[in-house]
């Protein structure tokens, strides 16, 4: 969490400017806000640490793929890591330019390959010798060259979650070292492919820096054994993958990882490519949500809030941890134990079990570290509407997302008559 844009003054939990409680009672809740203050200062993190080496930092969209997040991030230079088309047309829409786009991800089809084709994108990131053969296959039939790397998988354990972990061997991302060698040899010969660089990925929220520079190092050793063949890789793609801070327990920074990683490099002839979507976006949001009740077992006390796992999935799905705040610091009344669940029905809907708070019904409070993968992964089940979303900026607050209504629920759907 970034205490210096949320904190408190004069007991009012504020996010830049703005105390908190105003949004909830402008716009409702549940309800998420964003500090554009953090967005910036998190992508120049990594923008000023690499200014002395050609770059291009990629905002992976999965991680929040908001409109008025992409054009803010835009607008400072960023380029932009894709992995569907409908996250390209989000790219295109806000004022992304295509020619700074990574196309990333396991299950291209055709279809997407032709639209990225026709936009001019930067790179496809090639995960399969089948889709070597598909990106071939579509160049050729529309006449269009493209740079290519290929998504090697160095088989380093990130020491994350199990469901993030994606180079592994055993994960259905990227490909071999062994298995990338044959298949640069391969596109070598295809004339429409043009080898641009290498490219890997080994999971999401990885704390330290180290796994990185291990896999870091297995690729510059391909990078070496591919030019002694003649295939000079001109780029190096780091992907994404740091992770931020939760639990406040201190981890490694953009800047320290960015150091690491030009020490390494220091030498070769070699562009960098990094593609943070967490570490860029995670701590600039939280989740607003109300108190509706207080309800105690005779093992439990829960405080049953109007926000859910369909609006904030990562606990439910990952037992992921986010700290809770109450929007107002209570002088009177003492702490409790109380597990923070939502109405949706589900056991494992919580966002956050056995936290000490001094809370009462109609309290609001503030799930912290949202930012990233919170809306993102956010759907309609129990027929609940999306929250709004809100950018901060200063005194400045504007929805950038309108909160769905019960008529968008049902939108495209028809009754069987």
């Amino acid at each position: 969490m970034k205490k210096q844009l949320f904190s408190y003054k004069n007991n009012q939990l504020h996010i830049e400017s703005i105390p908190l409680e105003k949004l909830a009672n402008n716009f409702g809740t549940p309800l998420y806000a964003y500090s554009y203050k953090a967005l910036k200062e998190n992508f120049l993190a990594y923008q000023n640490a690499l200014e002395e080496r050609p770059h291009l930092i990629c905002y992976a969209v999965k991680a929040n793929g908001n409109l008025a997040i992409i054009n803010a991030l835009a607008k400072l230079g960023a380029g932009f890591d894709i992995v569907s088309q409908g996250e390209l047309e989000r790219v295109l829409a806000a004022g992304g330019d295509p020619k700074k786009v990574i196309f990333s991800g396991v299950g291209k089809t055709q279809a997407e390959m032709q639209r990225a084709l026709r936009v001019g994108i930067h790179s496809f990131n090639i995960e399969s010798e089948a889709e070597l053969d598909m990106l071939n296959k579509t160049t050729l039939e529309m006449s269009i060259q493209t740079n290519i790397s290929f998504r090697v998988n160095p088989d380093v354990d990130p020491k994350t979650h199990p469901y993030i972990a994606t180079g592994l061997k055993e994960t259905k991302f990227g490909v071999s070292v062994k298995k990338a060698k044959s298949l640069y040899r391969r596109a070598a010969k295809m004339a429409q492919l043009h080898i641009h660089g290498v490219d890997c990925h080994i999971g999401s929220q990885i704390t330290t820096i180290e796994p990185f520079l291990e896999a870091l190092d297995r690729l510059l050793h391909l990078i070496d054994e591919l030019a002694e063949e003649g295939i000079i890789i001109k780029t190096l793609d780091m992907g994404g993958g740091l992770g931020i801070d939760y639990t406040e327990e201190g981890i490694s920074s953009p800047t320290t990882y960015m150091t690491a990683l030009l020490e390494r490099v220091s030498g070769r002839d070699l562009s960098l490519v990094v593609e943070p979507g967490r570490s860029i976006v995670g701590d600039t949001g939280l989740l607003l949500t109300r108190i509706i009740s207080i309800k105690e077992t005779e093992d439990k006390k829960f405080a049953v809030i109007d926000a859910a796992m369909n609006d904030l999935h990562r606990p439910a799905l990952y037992q992921a941890w986010h700290s809770i705040l109450p929007l107002t610091q209570h002088s009177a009344g003492e702490s409790k134990t109380y597990d923070i669940a939502g109405p949706v029905c589900e056991s494992s809907d919580f966002l956050g079990k056995e936290r000490e708070l001094n809370i009462q019904a109609g309290d609001l409070l503030a799930i912290m570290d949202a930012g990233a993968y919170g809306f993102s992964m956010a759907s309609n089940y129990n027929a609940r509407p999306r929250p709004a979303e809100v950018m901060v900026r200063g005194e400045e607050a504007k929805i950038i997302r309108a909160r769905e209504s019960y008529e968008d629920l049902m939108r495209g759907e028809a009754k069987f008559d």
